[in-house]
Formats: structure tokens, sequence, C-alpha cells
């Protein structure tokens, strides 16, 4: 049940993406009728989904692909923070948790004890609402923790998660943001009966149990939040942006004042307001035939009544007429935010901003991304749309190089939004963008998760499918003028708000305090009625299909390195990869050199004219050196393959030494060091690894700031120039056959007839936990986060089952002993989980993980 806000921005910006697949088709919408159930669609709409409206209001969207025997699901409502009441924001984050609880079928050992018991704790938090003496709210939660105690004894904690479970399902969860509260799901195709009997259940009658230690996990993720610098950026953000709409006003978790003051009542009336199934939707991708799979859903959920949804009106804003400035402290590295206000996602407009978004940053050849990242004028910049119904943002964000104030940051983002005012943009960027968008369109059809993601997001956010894909065709229409236009009406000099966020003691800070509660029974060996009644419910075996690595994997040579691919029969994309079985731990300027060739150009052309190239033909390239191993990867479309492949061996052969771009790399490696002794994630990393493998460990295994200092730009072009001339091999996945692949490549990837041996001179080897040690770093936190860590036996393939019985038991999710010990019995943390590691190599030991 995580939170949700950041990763609800990189939906919006994939729901973007997605439209247009069938470019230059005519779309249209159409309707249907079969197997006595109407629906409509588009023609030429590459996921082929239907859009059902049953007789009770409820959207249900269908799009079948039989890829892989999974169904992700999707049930969604259109009720968010937005909605909640004003006087107990953060209601609907509560009800998204409280909807893994079981109703009075599920989730209780005995509904005629458990009801009674659970009405005076309703009647108990009522009063506990409306009384402000302290000494007396007190008295009432004792008396509140006393009743729960005896209501939990009837509880089942966690079936759900169990039924889940036990039907295959992955991904259990949920998240609630501004707009939508959704409820996730991926299932195995043969379980579609067991899932809609269990979700129509779900839904029905919703039992508000184990409230009082759900609530305190609620408060260790505000508490979270509070430790979180990114987030609080966030808020102050939409605050400033939006002071009079429901964005800025409410946030997601709530106030600390309203969580400490929950009702029920009020949750229960939320829950019977608006989840209603003509404000609800079924979404589903995956393995399925949509005309049996819809008769199942409206059998399942045709008890639900329709009911009128309240009017929600949305804060209309005043034009910012000039800067808005803010400040957030915190205890991690400093850096800017900028945002500014434009029309919600079903405009003209909205679509347009995710263009422009494309413009500033695309990770090649954005403005953003030649003028401040591969120029290395900054530590970190990009820029990225946040689109919603009443209104959408555009955020960008830097971080400051070493010696860089604030306002320098600041400067140089307003610059790039300058440029796309004055029109001072390359003239084929808009047609570079239009084809790194089929690619990215493909791609996300490649896998029925994120077809149903994208169809979740257009319903939440009542965005017209039709619409939709044709934003290709509708961006590939628009001019340079088109841009600079846009850019003036919404993209001014001095209508946007910056958030500095500055490194310090945030004093403002108070902590949840969370009241002493009792630990209560979890009962986790009972079982109801209705979960033996699922679990006795038929599905029909999935044959499994093995990998016969003699058939599938097609074998060439290429000179004398192994060629192995497999051939694409879905789509034009490809994927190359050159494996060296060799990484940084053998040569610590490795990353460093992969890196570098970013900034590189050769003789004829420079860095920025190679990434405009790369991005032209909608491919791109990574050198990603690990610790044992190096991968270099280049992907893109089949017909630009030769293309792709000369462009980066050009590069990696021919890369000229610039002094200057390493000094600037050093400069900002130093910083980014520096920044992460402040960062909380990067600490710990480092502890578990002092833990795993003892002082010299691979998290340490990098040059020191005087050898880096000593490193010179022909240090870094020599591994660069000499990479191809080690041992590796090419693995392959496309169109061609692995015949035709050799013949493209043999003329491009030349090779010296003898290629140079690997050496692995160093090794770290996990020292033995024969004793208990503490390990432990001060941060400025609310909380705190703790690892366990133990090197365990030898790896065994045998023990693979074992383990994955053991971790699914023990601790790897919301039906676990860890989670329903530390969690839902004694509320102590808000994420929680252990497991039994596997390495990654068969010669190295075992793990035992656990975190609170």
């Amino acid at each position: 049940m995580n939170f949700f806000k950041k990763i609800s921005i990189v939906t919006s910006i994939a729901a973007a993406s997605f439209v247009g697949y069938a470019y230059g088709q005519d779309f249209q919408w159409k309707e249907a009728t079969s197997n006595g159930y109407t629906y409509k669609y588009v023609t030429n709409d590459p996921t082929a989904a239907r859009y059902y409206k049953l007789k009770n209001g409820l959207t249900v969207i269908l799009s079948p692909t039989n890829k892989d025997p999974r169904i992700q699901t999707y049930i969604a409502t259109k009720a968010g923070s937005k909605t909640d009441p004003a006087d107990h924001t953060g209601l609907a984050h509560y009800l998204e948790h409280m909807l893994f609880k079981g109703t009075d079928k599920f989730g209780s050992k005995d509904w005629a004890k458990e009801k009674p018991i659970l009405d005076q704790i309703d009647a108990l938090y009522e009063k506990y609402n409306s009384t402000k003496d302290e000494n007396k709210r007190k008295e009432i939660y004792k008396e509140i923790d006393k009743v729960s105690g005896e209501a939990a004894k009837f509880a089942i904690a966690n079936e759900y998660d169990k039924m889940m479970a036990g039907m295959g399902a992955d991904g259990t969860n949920a998240f609630t943001s501004f707009e939508q509260t959704v409820y996730t799901e991926d299932i195995p195709s043969n379980v579609v009966d067991k899932f809609l009997t269990v979700q129509s259940e779900r839904f029905r009658q919703p039992v508000l149990r184990l409230f009082h230690t759900e609530l305190e996990a609620v408060y260790e993720e505000k508490n979270r939040s509070l430790d979180d610098d990114g987030d609080k950026v966030y808020d102050m953000m939409f605050a400033s942006l939006f002071p009079n709409n429901n964005y800025g006003k409410q946030t997601t978790i709530g106030t600390i004042e309203h969580l400490k003051n929950p009702s029920l009542k009020a949750i229960r009336e939320y829950f019977n307001t608006y989840y209603v199934p003509n404000n609800m939707g079924i979404i589903m991708s995956g393995d399925f035939n949509p005309d049996e799979v819809i008769a199942k859903i409206d059998k399942a959920f045709s008890y639900m009544k329709p009911k009128s949804i309240p009017e929600y009106k949305i804060g209309q804003e005043k034009p910012i007429t000039s800067p808005i400035v803010k400040e957030v402290v915190g205890p991690n590295p400093e850096n800017v935010m900028l945002g500014f206000r434009f029309p919600g996602a079903t405009t003209k407009d909205a679509r347009l901003l995710n263009l422009v978004g494309n413009m500033l940053t695309n990770g090649q050849a954005g403005l953003i991304d030649l003028d401040l990242v591969k120029k290395q004028k900054l530590l970190a910049a990009y820029a990225f749309p946040y689109v919603l119904k009443d209104y959408s943002v555009l955020l960008l964000q830097g971080r400051p190089t070493e010696g860089q104030s604030l306002d320098e940051v600041r400067n140089l983002l307003l610059q790039e939004i300058d440029k796309l005012r004055k029109g001072d943009f390359s003239d084929d960027l808009i047609e570079s963008i239009v084809n790194n968008e089929k690619k990215n369109i493909i791609q996300k059809d490649e896998k029925y998760s994120s077809r149903a993601s994208i169809l979740m997001d257009e319903f939440t956010s009542d965005i017209d499918h039709k619409v939709s894909l044709e934003y290709v065709d509708e961006i590939s229409k628009l001019t340079k003028k088109d841009i600079m236009d846009f850019a003036a009406k919404y993209l001014q000099a001095n209508n946007y708000v910056a958030i500095y966020k500055r490194k310090g003691e945030d004093k403002s800070i108070v902590k949840v305090d969370k009241p002493t509660i009792t630990p209560v029974s979890v009962n986790r060996e009972d079982q109801s009625p209705f979960l033996k009644k699922i679990d006795e419910m038929p599905e029909n075996a999935i044959a499994p299909v093995w990998l016969n690595y003699d058939k599938d994997i097609t074998k060439n040579k290429l000179g004398n390195i192994d060629v192995l691919s497999v051939k694409n029969t879905d789509n034009a994309l490809f994927r190359l990869y050159y494996h060296f079985d060799s990484g940084k731990w053998n040569n610590k300027i490795l990353p460093l050199a992969a890196e570098y060739l970013q900034y590189l150009g050769t003789k004829n052309k420079s860095s920025e004219t190679i990434s405009k190239e790369f991005y032209k033909l909608a491919s791109s390239f990574n050198v990603s050196a690990g610790n044992e191993e190096t991968y270099v990867t280049l992907e893109g479309l089949n017909e630009n393959f030769d293309k792709t492949a000369s462009l980066f061996e050009d590069l990696i052969k021919n890369c000229q030494a610039d002094q200057a771009a390493l000094d600037a790399y050093k400069t900002r490696l130093k910083k980014a060091r520096a920044n992460a002794k402040q960062n909380k994630g990067t600490i710990m990393a480092g502890l578990r690894s002092y833990a795993q493998y003892g002082a010299q460990n691979p998290f340490n295994n990098v040059l020191s700031d005087a050898e880096l200092d000593a490193l010179k730009a022909e240090d870094l072009i020599k591994v660069l120039h000499d990479l191809f001339n080690y041992k590796h091999k090419v693995l392959y996945y496309g169109p061609k056959s692995g015949n035709d692949l050799v013949a493209s490549l043999k003329p491009i990837h030349t090779l010296p007839k003898d290629l140079k041996e690997l050496t692995k001179t160093k090794t770290f080897v996990q020292v033995p936990t024969d004793k208990n040690k503490v390990l432990f770093a001060h941060y400025d936190m609310v909380q705190s986060e703790i690892f366990w860590v133990r090197n365990a036996d030898q790896y065994s393939s045998a023990e693979t089952p074992t383990v994955n019985l053991f971790n699914n038991y023990f601790g790897g999710g919301m039906g676990s002993i860890v989670f329903q010990t530390i969690r839902e019995s004694k509320a102590l943390a808000y994420s929680t989980y252990s497991y039994f590691a596997s390495p990654s190599k068969k010669e190295d030991k075992n793990m035992v993980l656990a975190y609170v």
C-alpha cells in the first residue's frame, strides 16, 4: 500500500507516451455487440481495448493479449486526496489500507461475536474524536486499546493476502493519489473466477477491523514522509502552486491533526459515497477471452447499486504574476525545483505539455540534456510534466555542482525555458521526439502490465482513448512557432514557483506521537469458510513452457566470439548486448570511463551531435560496469540497426580525449560523493556492504580523491579504445535471424585476430557471521531504520524450493509472520520484511536479510 505521489508522475508521462502507436491510422469510436454485451472500441487500436458500461454504471476495460499466461488487473475509484473531507484529510488513504482487512465473510473467525465489539470501537473513536481534553483522550484511547484487543481475538489478519498468494498473484498492493485510489493484482490467467469472487466480496461490505494497529502504520508512513526531503519539496511545491485547489490544500496522507482524530464513521461514509459502480472501473489486460470475462465480471459485480456522486468543485487559481520562492530545510543535499501551472489532462494544452517536457528532457537530446547535463553545468537536471484532471504542472529540478549557488541553478534552468520562448532549439527536435514516441509505444505494448496501467490512468483522468491514440499524429503537425507561442503563454519569466531545498536542521518537524498500544492477536493459523471456498474452486492448470537452450537460442560465431540470439517475432525492436566477464572489481577506472564516454565526441562529430543522431534514429546506448560483469547495450528500431551499431562503434573506437570534460566530471563526481554522505539510503548501503564483506568491500572499492585527481583523459580513452579488444559475447533479441545478425555486424564490429584475456585479480569474500555486531550511523531523522545481515552457508540449487517457500511464509508479504507480528500485531513499523537471499553466482554464499 505504497504512497504513490512520485510514481503517479511516471504513469502520467507513460500515458502520454503510449498514444499513437498506429501512426497515421484513422481512429474512430465504434460500437459492437458480442456474447450479449455491447461495447465500444477505437478502430486500429493496438491494445484492442473494449470499453463496456454495465447496467449499474460500472466501467470495464478489457485489453486481451496472449504473450504471457497472466493478467494485470486494476480496480480503480475516481476518488483520492482531493475528495477527502476538509476536516478529515488522509481519509481516502486510510480507506485504501482498510480494504485489505476483509468483510463479514472473510477476515473473521466469528462475525456474530466480532461485530458488537467493533460497534463499541466505532463509538469510542467518535467520542475520542470529539474530546479535546488530553487526559480524557488518553483514557478513551486506553479503552480503545483494550476493546480492540478483544475484537482482535476474532479477527484473522491478512486473510486477503493469503487468498491472493494462494492463487499465484503478484504485486498485491494499492495506491492513493490526488484523484484516484487503485487496487492492483497480477494474476495467473487460470484464476479469473477466484479473483472475481474475492474482489466482488472485498468491495461489498468492508469491515474496518484491526483499525488502531493499522492507524499506527499510517502514523509511521507519515513519519517516513517527514523524513523525506523530496516529499517535503513536493508538498511545498503543490501548496504554493495551488493555494485554492485541493492539490495544494490537502496531502494524500493528511495532516497530523487529522491523523490523530480518526473517524470510522467518516471513513464508512466516504466508502458509501465514492465506491459506487458509476464511479469505479475494472481494467484488465492479459491472456483471456473478453466475451467470457465480461460476463463473469457482470455476474460478480451486479449487486452494486449506482448513486449520484457529489459534485467536485474545482478550486480556481489566479495567475501567478511574480515568482513565488519558498524554502525547505533538511539533511539531504541541496537542489532547486521550479513549477509552472498548466490546464488539466483532457485539454490539448496538457498534451502539448508532454511534448514540451520531452523537448526539455528526453535522456539524450533535450535542451536540458544537451546544455546542462552533457556540458556538466549542473550535477543533475531534468524536467517532467505532471498531468492531473484539474490542472497540470511542468516541474524542473536541478542539483548544484561544487561551488554553485541555488540561484545559479535556478537561472540555468530558466535559460532553457527562455530558449523555448525564443525558438532556440533544433528544427528537427519535434520530428525526433515523434520517432521516439513511436518506439516507446511499441515497447510499452510488449507488456500486458503497461497496457493496463495506461488504460487505467486514462480512465481515472477522464482522457478520451481515441484522442490519446491520435497524439503522435497531433504533435507531428506542430511547428516551431506553435512551441514558441505555447511557451510564451504558459512559461513566462515570472509565473513560476521556486522551491529551494537547503541543507540544515528542520526545526518545524513534529513527529506523529503514537499512543501506547497492546499487541493484538493475529490468529494466523485460522481460516474463514470463505477462504476455504476460494481454495476449493477449480482452476485449469497452465502447462509450463520450458526454455530449451539448445533449440530456442541460435548460436553463431563472429570471428572468434560467440553470438547468441533469439528472434523477436512480435515487433520491430532490437536489443543488442556486448557482454564482458569482468567489471569494476578488477578495474576501478572502468566505471569512470563508461560514464565519461557520454561527454565525448570524435574527430568529426561533437558529443552533442552524436546524442542528437542517436535520438533521431530512436536508438540509444549504455555502457554499464557492474561488479564482475560489463555490458554495452544498444537498442532501437530494427530498420536503424546498422546505423545505430555503426554510430556506437565509431564513438567508442574513435572518441577523443577531452581534459576539460574530465575535469568537470571529476568536480561533479567529488560533489556526488559528498552528497552521498548526506543520503540515508547510501549510508545504509555502505553499512550493509561492510556487514557482508568487512572493512574492504565493494562499496568502497573506488578511486580515492587523490587517485582521481591524478587520472588523465588519456587513461580513460585507452580503456574505451581497448574495450572491444578483450574477449566478449554478443547477445541479441530482435527481428534478425542469427545469420543476418552476423552479416550485419561483420563489417561494423571488426575484431583483432586474437582477443585479450580478461583477468580477475580482485574478489571480495563474504565474512563469516560468527558473532553479533551493531554498526550504527547517526542521521537527522524522525524514524530509525534497521537492517539485519547474516552471511549463511554455501548456495545449493537443491534448496531453491525450500527457500521460496520459507520466504513467502516467513517474511515475504503481508501474510508473512514478520509482517503480521511487527506491523499487524504490534504496529511497530510501516515497512518490514525478511528473506533468505540467494546469491547471483553459485560460488557465493546465501544471506539472511531483514528490515524494519
